[in-house]
């Protein structure tokens, strides 16, 4: 019963990561309330922002099929799972944080809460298995 729990919780919590997708593929009107807003303060100085919208929807599709892949693992007790869901934990924190416009408003729509539980899921496999 834990494994499907935590495969559970897995999945919506790669699924969220799409948002990010629509956002930075322009698939709705973004507004200053919803957090991110396509600036970088890593990549901004370096790259178009077209380039860094075009690189966070491949890497957040790439955190979904690795959240989902690990849901999936340890819902069905695979021996796979920990460094599917551990990769796409760091990959999720990485993008989170390099794509953080760094500013200190709104850092929960911003994507600090998905660092933290990406921290303690780490932590868990970790400490777990």
């Amino acid at each position: 019963m834990r494994r499907l729990i935590v495969g559970v919780f897995l999945v919506p919590h790669g699924l969220v990561h799409l948002w990010y997708v629509v956002l930075s593929q322009g698939w709705i009107e973004v507004e200053d309330e919803m957090g991110w807003n396509g600036q970088s303060w890593l990549l901004s100085p370096v790259f178009s922002e077209g380039t860094i919208l075009a690189a966070a929807s491949v890497l957040y599709v790439g955190v979904t099929v690795g959240f989902v892949l690990g849901g999936v693992g340890v819902a069905l007790g695979t021996d796979w799972w920990p460094p599917v869901v551990v990769g796409a934990a760091v990959l999720s924190t990485a993008v989170l944080v390099a794509m953080w416009d760094g500013r200190l408003e709104l850092l929960v729509e911003k994507g600090v809460a998905g660092v933290a539980i990406n921290l303690l899921l780490v932590a868990a496999v970790v400490l777990l298995e």
